[in-house]
């Protein structure tokens, strides 16, 4: 896969016309800020033929850890979103589609992954514009490691849950997601947390959530 021909970035900004021309060749080896730059870049005109040429290199660095976002792993989840794939040819989308599921369900079951699970679920969400096929899948995987992160998100997440706040930048409908979220955590988080040994007010935050409004954190 190449960049669109006519593709075209500001120099001054982006990068020079050397970089450009890599991105219309295919195969090359882009050395780390240049895939850093391209990948994190909102403004180009063809954003699905850019994520697809860099899609391969891209992916390997998401899931060893060596992308290092500006904010959080939500951001390197919009590229995905910008480049509309879920929306590219059967075959291409479908690929993208399984290499998140893959990387999802992977890290579930890593104790010590590259990417923590809380960040991954999302960049995913994200991609995506969707929480609930993520959520399927770390129900399903009911076993200690998935049940580690799920404390260790809940963790993660209590500053935000307490003001009824989504625990991550979203470009969808935020309300929904978090809702999603909450309920979610309400009818799972609770057993499963219990029975990996988490702390009893970690378990009381998450007992506060059935109740309405931000003041259900004062007790």
């Amino acid at each position: 896969m190449t960049a669109h021909p006519d593709e075209h970035n500001c120099e001054c900004h982006w990068g020079s016309a050397e970089d450009l021309a890599q991105l219309k060749a295919p195969d090359a080896v882009l050395d780390p800020d240049l895939l850093r730059r391209t990948w994190q870049a909102t403004d180009w005109t063809y954003k699905a033929s850019v994520l697809r040429r860099i899609l391969p290199q891209l992916a390997a660095a998401l899931t060893t850890g060596l992308i290092d976002p500006l904010f959080d792993m939500e951001e390197a989840g919009r590229t995905f979103h910008r480049a509309e794939w879920q929306q590219w040819p059967a075959e291409q989308a479908a690929a993208v589609r399984e290499f998140l599921r893959a990387w999802w369900a992977r890290t579930l079951t890593e104790p010590d992954p590259a990417v923590p699970a809380y960040q991954v679920l999302a960049l995913a969400a994200e991609a995506s514009a969707t929480l609930s096929p993520w959520l399927h899948t770390w129900e399903a995987q009911n076993h200690p490691t998935a049940d580690q992160h799920l404390a260790e998100a809940v963790t993660y997440w209590e500053y935000d849950l307490r003001g009824d706040q989504l625990p991550w930048d979203t470009w969808h409908n935020e309300e929904d997601m978090c809702a999603e979220l909450t309920a979610w955590l309400l009818r799972h988080a609770p057993a499963r947390l219990r029975a990996h040994g988490a702390p009893e007010e970690l378990l009381h935050q998450i007992q506060l959530l059935s109740l309405a409004g931000p003041e259900r954190w004062d007790d």
